[in-house]
């Protein structure tokens, strides 16, 4: 078993992960969990628990994890977007086909400024990046 355990685990949090160092070699043959650092996936910092210095293999392995978890937590972004695309399309079809007039009335005004927000924000952002397409065009000319 111990040969299966990886060398850290990293307890998921909200805002990133607190790293343990998996320990099997000891006495009692147990797996003990030694917190050694957490990490903040948003802004990318790594704090060492108490007055413990990280070796630089256990900020390799670090840093190498919170590249992963970015990554991961950004395709999952993508991912939950996809859905809410389809279940906008499956929405307008309950709202054709299924929704009684008490149904609509109870979500049409939510719907009708959710979609107008998402609307006005995603016509802003396409034009900053054609005004930034445009202007890097002209810088290469």
């Amino acid at each position: 078993m111990p040969g299966d355990l990886p060398d850290y685990y990293f307890r998921i949090r909200e805002n990133g992960a607190a790293v343990f160092r998996v320990d099997t070699e000891n006495r009692q043959r147990r797996i003990e969990l030694e917190e050694i650092a957490t990490v903040n996936v948003k802004n990318g910092n790594i704090k060492p628990h108490g007055d413990r210095k990280l070796t630089a293999a256990e900020q390799v392995v670090i840093r190498d994890w919170l590249t992963d978890r970015q990554r991961v937590l950004a395709d999952r972004d993508v991912d939950d977007i996809l859905r809410a695309v389809d279940h906008l399309n499956l929405t307008a079809q309950w709202a054709q086909s299924r929704a009684t007039d008490d149904q609509l009335q109870a979500v049409t005004d939510a719907l009708l400024l959710a979609m107008h927000d998402l609307r006005s924000t995603l016509v802003r952002r396409k034009a900053e990046r054609l005004m930034r397409g445009e202007a890097a065009r002209e810088a290469g000319e």
